[in-house]
């Protein structure tokens, strides 16, 4: 029964050194802080594209099919562009944000983030 004991993972555990259980923990934390620092920054990637292909979206007046147009009395123009407006802004935001995190991302842990 001795010879189990001597290389079972739990006494092993428990002889562990200060330094070993340092390394462990440092690993583990900035494995899980670079997990989820990539996925938002993929997260941020991935709304900005969805923004953008609204904001294209805009860009369709034919409400139902590709042979209809919307009716010039239909139209809000004051409606449109302050849509529009304030997408760019988000837009604009999102990109600004998206840049920050992969810049930090690099910085913290040595790597890069591709575009989705």
């Amino acid at each position: 029964m001795e010879d189990k004991i001597t290389n079972a993972a739990f006494l092993e555990s428990l002889k562990r050194n200060n330094e070993k259980i340092r390394d462990d923990r440092a690993s583990a934390i900035a494995e899980d802080a670079q997990l989820m620092y990539r996925r938002e920054t993929e997260d941020l990637a991935l709304s900005l594209k969805r923004l953008k292909r609204e904001q294209e979206n805009m860009l369709d007046m034919s409400p139902t099919d590709a042979n209809s147009l919307v009716l010039a009395s239909d139209f809000d123009a004051k409606d449109y562009v302050a849509k529009d407006l304030e997408m760019s802004v988000k837009i604009r935001n999102l990109e600004i944000k998206l840049e920050l995190a992969k810049k930090r991302y690099a910085y913290l842990f040595g790597g890069q983030i591709n575009e989705l």
